[in-house]
This record gives C-alpha cells, structure tokens and sequence, in this order.
C-alpha cells in the first residue's frame, strides 16, 4: 500500500519514512494533493538485509491467527486457510 504524505511531514518526518521504506513501504510526495516524488527501496539482488526486511515488512501485515482458529478449521476439515 502507498501512503501520500505532505512535502512539510516529508522534511520534518524523513528519517522515519527511510526507515519505513527499507521495510518495504512506499510513499507518495505531494504539494498540495498533487503528487511530486516516489520515495521507494532500490531492490538488490541477493541482498540478505533485503529479504530480512521483507519478510519482517509480510510478518507485520498479516493477520494474526489464533490456536482455537487453527484448530475449528482442522475440526472442519479446511486445509488452506
């Protein structure tokens, strides 16, 4: 999901959006409401510290799925969940 951020948030808030990016987030600039920049990770191949951020980027944005749940579907048979 892209998130759309003023330039003024922008300045005061740019360490904290590089560190949301390099987990995998992408923000919109805009002055105004009109978009100006992209700010969004460079992708490396094979890069170790880039696929940790990934995943811990997946890991945040998934639905927390509790015992009794896992269990309810095996009692009613459902294999992909």
């Amino acid at each position: 999901m892209t998130i759309i951020v003023k330039v003024g948030e922008a300045e005061t808030h740019f360490s904290d959006l590089l560190a949301r990016v390099e987990t995998g987030e992408e923000f919109i600039i805009a002055r105004d409401d009109v978009p100006i920049a992209k700010l969004t990770r460079i992708e490396r191949a094979n890069d170790l510290a880039a696929v940790l951020a990934d995943a811990r980027a997946a890991r945040t944005r998934a639905n927390f799925i509790t015992r009794d749940e896992i269990l309810e579907w095996r009692r009613a048979g459902v294999r992909d969940a």
